[in-house]
């Protein structure tokens, strides 16, 4: 069922309320996006008293996010949600709540309620001298270093898009969030306000065709090697903050892992958040993958929040 326009509002308040009192915020982008696209299929459970809405659970599949207002807490409604959305579930299946985050009240609060942590994401960021020294044009021989806005001017949209695509897909098959996409689910990423075709960086195969290479959109298409699609943040500058940029996606389609294009990939991207304005980048990186954590340490970045997905044992 939508949520009317009145309950909308009445949310977006509870989750700038908590933000502002826990210092993050409470919903990721996909679970700010479902509240509003049904074609994301997220299921709601509104707490509200007399009218006004105090609380609320979003349910992806197994995956929720949940907020409750700073002045509905420790009155046991978030124990409530949880347990509801536990319910809707199939029989043999487990809820994971994220805790963006990972706030002592939160830890707090999954201790009492059985839960232990399964994933930690963690948000590290660089900035200063650090960045400018990582932000360099990086040299790839061979390739063609191109914004989606130039690709697709070159190529068209559906060339572009279908390649796209399948290198995320190959870069991705193990993610439970950025895998298994197609251009409808690309597209509608597109979509968001924050989308600029110019921060999206493409490397195409423009030498001799590479064994395994399967993702070229058409017959005049080279292959696509990878890509680093930046974002760029605003949501502080209403604050007196600045906008600040993010190593949003990055990915290398099967043929080209282990050519040493991940480094020029990742430099790409930061030239051009960097050229955009940016003095301070972030990324999310999984808090297991030790390889990945010490080659951004390398870069300058440092450990900012850790976000922890729970549940139950």
């Amino acid at each position: 069922m939508s949520l009317n326009q009145d309950t909308l509002d009445q949310i977006h308040a509870v989750l700038d309320a908590a933000r502002t009192n826990d210092g993050v915020a409470p919903f990721s982008e996909q679970y700010l996006l479902g509240l509003s696209d049904e074609r994301l299929g997220h299921q709601h459970f509104v707490h509200s008293e007399n009218g006004q809405v105090g609380a609320l659970i979003a349910l992806d599949g197994e995956s929720a996010e949940l907020v409750v207002a700073p002045n509905f807490r420790r009155r046991g409604i978030g124990e409530a949600l949880l347990a509801d959305a536990a319910r809707s579930l199939d029989a043999g299946s487990s809820l994971q709540v994220w805790a963006h985050g990972n706030l002592p009240a939160a830890q707090a609060f999954a201790q009492a309620q059985g839960l232990s942590v399964v994933r930690r994401l963690l948000v590290m960021a660089v900035e200063g001298e650090a960045l400018r020294a990582a932000a360099t044009v990086p040299s790839a021989e061979g390739f063609e270093v191109l914004n989606y806005e130039e690709s697709v001017a070159r190529w068209g949209a559906d060339a572009v898009d279908a390649a796209w695509v399948a290198a995320n897909n190959e870069a991705f098959s193990w993610h439970p969030e950025q895998g298994g996409w197609d251009v409808a689910r690309l597209r509608r990423g597109m979509e968001a306000e924050w989308f600029d075709e110019k921060d999206v960086i493409l490397f195409w195969d423009t030498s001799t065709n590479v064994t395994g290479v399967t993702n070229g959109g058409s017959d005049n298409t080279p292959s696509l090697a990878g890509f680093h699609w930046t974002k760029w943040h605003t949501e502080d500058v209403e604050d007196g903050g600045e906008a600040f940029g993010e190593v949003y996606v990055v990915g290398l389609a099967n043929a080209y892992r282990g050519r040493g294009l991940g480094a020029p990939l990742l430099h790409a991207g930061l030239h051009r958040m960097v050229e955009k304005g940016a003095r301070r980048v972030i990324l999310y990186v999984e808090s297991d993958n030790e390889p990945a954590v010490r080659a951004y340490e390398n870069l300058g970045f440092g450990v900012a929040e850790e976000h922890a997905v729970y549940q139950q044992q």
